[in-house]
């Protein structure tokens, strides 16, 4: 173990087995002391569960130094590294990058120092680790350290200045300022540096500056930043087989945490060639890279749009938008009218023509009740389609009249009731669990709509896109690619509004800097929403319903990320989709380039910001439950 080249003498290392619930103990394995040259060697017995998480600590610094309320017997410098899965034997080193890559993807699962958690969310998050660290050198990930990351966004400066911060600890100087500075706001403060780690994650936007002063005059590992962050996150960004994603739209996890996608076009590097709809769908490792045998075809894929979900059995279901380029020779008229059918391990279940039943047109929004009904918003003809039990055949129409004029969003809350957001209408439509329309809703900033999303509680969450008209019933995206091309400042209809279980609203919505063209939402396993924006380059965190999940002092949709910025990053582009998975991780899709070309607008990648939100326990089929 060391710090940069310096080894750490005489630090007690101990091998532990992780909990597999929250509040389970962390079991420790083996023991031992490294030596003066900072190495050390640990001989264990194996758990007989092969999908155990292990990992290392390394405890140095005298006991209570640098911190007057840290208990006697603890030592304020902790360095941790997960062990990759499977691996039993072999060189590891633990230092400040490996703490911070551990720190981050185990954020989530970390309390008190101590890692624990349910399957799959804690397996993934130990494998994301090994995209930000590698254990067997203490060196950046190929992952982080390489495109699309590296040089191209600012997450590896972060990620090394980070590492830099927890060195002056290491070095026996900044420890009672950092654990100060990283503690949440209403709760003790972190006693070592791998659970001050975890509480940066989970509150990024915290003494940023701060903090980053805690990094003057450190230069051991680089690059590193020069001026502090808007926020301490860690994006990074996946693109599979580097050759699949173009125009992501939407993103669902399946029970194992792998993430299934579709893409607007297909696959073309060069934004001035003309391209037509995908062909594909993609299906992605908790860890970016695709899983064996995806991506996959056939089942009438064309152009999916925002429409990509999983039902209670495994399948996957994605709409048929017709995305295409212009200068594309096929009449997507003839292609906008499906919605595709895949087994859990990829094999398409509709013909090659895609369900056709229920008068699909131009589907966006696809979701799934815990029952299995599978309910599609087609943005091109004020109607949404219902597939009871994912059966095609008994697929029917529901026309809710000009009360929604070019749905788009669709979710389901705790009563099994459909909302449907009106992007044409500035209105949400309440359907019954069988689909009888209920009642429209208008008012309280609901403002040309885009992504919908319940919470626990039973409300639900509209992103009000403002200047965001849906590409579809005579709308091109072409025109939409006109009507925001101008647009460089936060518009002022931008906003979030909250619809109550009985249909009612605040007076207001929620607005802050944090919201630029919101279009897709999500909520997450603590009842706190998520904004991905179509614009601004940021994500936006907002209080949810459950106020005793949010910092101290903050009420329903006050923002919790930095209310001037959000989360930014310069991995994002133009963003739809927002969806948390069961490790915390946020998956956001880079639909389109910052500046689009009409030919091919779409972007090329999935940014995921590690360990930022409470895990959800997926698929998600209505509410969110916590993992």
């Amino acid at each position: 173990m060391r710090s940069g080249s310096r080894p750490i003498a005489a630090a007690e290392v101990t091998l532990l087995q992780a909990g597999d619930h929250p509040g389970a103990g962390a079991r420790p394995l083996a023991r031992t002391r490294s030596d003066a040259h900072g190495r050390f060697s640990l001989s264990y017995h194996a758990p007989d569960n092969p999908d155990a998480v292990l990992y290392l600590t390394a405890d140095a610094g005298p006991a209570g130094y640098g911190h007057p309320r840290a208990a006697h017997r603890v030592r304020p410098v902790r360095l941790v590294a997960m062990l990759a899965a499977g691996r039993r034997t072999g060189k590891v080193v633990l230092n400040e990058r490996t703490t911070v890559a551990a720190g981050f993807a185990m954020a989530q699962f970390t309390r008190g120092g101590k890692v624990a958690g349910r399957s799959p969310g804690l397996q993934n998050a130990a494998d994301v680790s090994h995209n930000l660290a590698d254990i067997t050198n203490g060196a950046a990930a190929r992952t982080l350290a390489t495109a699309p990351n590296g040089n191209q966004t600012s997450t590896l400066r972060a990620f090394n200045t980070l590492a830099d911060i927890l060195s002056g600890c290491t070095a026996g100087q900044t420890c009672g300022t950092l654990f100060d500075l990283a503690g949440r706001p209403g709760a003790p403060a972190p006693r070592e540096t791998f659970q001050a780690v975890a509480d940066i994650a989970r509150l990024p936007g915290n003494h940023v500056a701060e903090l980053f002063a805690l990094a003057d005059g450190r230069n051991i590992y680089r690059p590193r930043l020069t001026a502090a962050p808007d926020a301490w996150t860690l994006a990074l960004r996946y693109v599979g087989n580097g050759h699949e994603l173009d125009g992501p739209g939407n993103v669902a996890f399946d029970a194992k945490g792998t993430a299934w996608i579709g893409n607007n076009y297909e696959f073309n590097r060069d934004p001035r060639e003309s391209v037509c709809g995908s062909r594909i769908l993609s299906r992605l490792t908790p860890t970016g890279r695709d899983v064996p045998g995806a991506p996959y075809r056939g089942g009438g894929l064309y152009g999916v749009g925002f429409g990509t979900a999983i039902d209670p059995k495994g399948h996957v279901w994605a709409a048929n938008f017709g995305f295409q380029g212009t200068g594309c020779p096929l009449d997507a008229s003839r292609l906008y009218r499906s919605v595709s059918e895949f087994t859990a391990d990829g094999r398409p279940l509709s013909p090659p023509q895609g369900w056709r039943q229920g008068d699909i047109v131009q589907p966006q929004g696809t979701v799934s009740d815990r029952q299995g009904n599978i309910w599609i918003a087609n943005c091109g003809s004020r109607s949404v389609t219902r597939i009871p039990k994912g059966n095609p055949r008994r697929a029917r129409n529901i026309t809710p009249g000009d009360s929604l004029i070019k749905p788009f969003g669709v979710t389901v809350d705790t009563r099994g009731r459909a909302w449907v957001t009106g992007n044409g209408s500035d209105s949400v439509s309440l359907l019954s669990p069988q689909g009888t329309p209920l009642r429209s809703i208008t008012g309280g900033g609901i403002k040309r709509p885009m992504g919908v999303a319940s919470d626990s509680l039973g409300n639900v969450w509209v992103a009000n896109g403002g200047a965001v008209v849906a590409p579809c019933e005579g709308t091109t995206p072409a025109m939409v690619a006109e009507a925001i091309k101008d647009i460089v400042t936060r518009h002022v209809d931008a906003s979030v509004t909250m619809v109550r279980p009985d249909g009612t609203t605040p007076a207001k919505p929620f607005v802050n800097d944090g919201l630029f063209l919101p279009w897709g939402i999500a909520v997450d396993g603590n009842d706190t929403v998520w904004v991905a924006n179509f614009g601004g380059h940021r994500l936006a965190n907002l209080c949810g319903a459950r106020q005793s999940a949010c910092p101290p002092g903050l009420r329903t949709g006050d923002p919790i990320s930095p209310a001037d910025t959000g989360y930014p990053s310069d991995g994002l582009e133009r963003n739809t989709a927002v969806q948390i998975d069961p490790s915390g991780n946020v998956w956001l899709a880079n639909n389109w380039r910052t500046v689009p070309l009409r030919t091919n607008p779409g972007g090329h990648e999935m940014v995921v910001f590690i360990g930022l939100a409470a895990p959800v326990r997926t698929p998600l089929l209505g509410p969110p439950r916590h993992l």
